[in-house]
């Protein structure tokens, strides 16, 4: 058994893509338009090496501010690989703004930074 992908709900479709291409050289699909559904689009991102995979989706029923805390998923967490890696894009993030938490050494032994995707989504980088 494995995970298959995680979704995330964001404003802006093409921002989010751009994003993780752009942070994480990952390679995303096409559009999906829900025929069912209107309104309705999403767009998978493949992270290298198997890393997994991610459903961005979009649909204008999507609320504009959520709690910064509430029930359900908190973040996602991609590993990188290496310290060096987690510390390169935690530079190229704080000078795009988007750097949340520069790279430490965590309680539980590991060595990250966190980062923002466009819609805010926290994402743990480690190595």
């Amino acid at each position: 058994m494995r995970l298959a992908h995680v979704a995330l709900w964001t404003h802006d479709l093409d921002a989010a893509a751009a994003f993780w291409t752009r942070a994480f050289d990952a390679e995303v699909g096409e559009v999906y338009e829900s025929r069912n559904r209107p309104g309705f689009r999403s767009r998978f991102v493949r992270l290298k090496d198997g890393g997994g995979a991610i459903e961005l989706m979009a649909g204008p029923w999507v609320e504009t501010a959520a709690p910064a805390e509430r029930v359900g998923w908190d973040h996602v967490a991609v590993s990188l690989g290496s310290e060096a890696a987690v510390d390169a894009l935690a530079d190229r993030c704080r000078a795009e703004g988007c750097l949340l938490s520069g790279p430490r050494r965590t309680g539980d032994g590991y060595y990250e930074a966190v980062i923002a995707a466009p819609d805010g989504t926290r994402i743990e980088i480690t190595s």
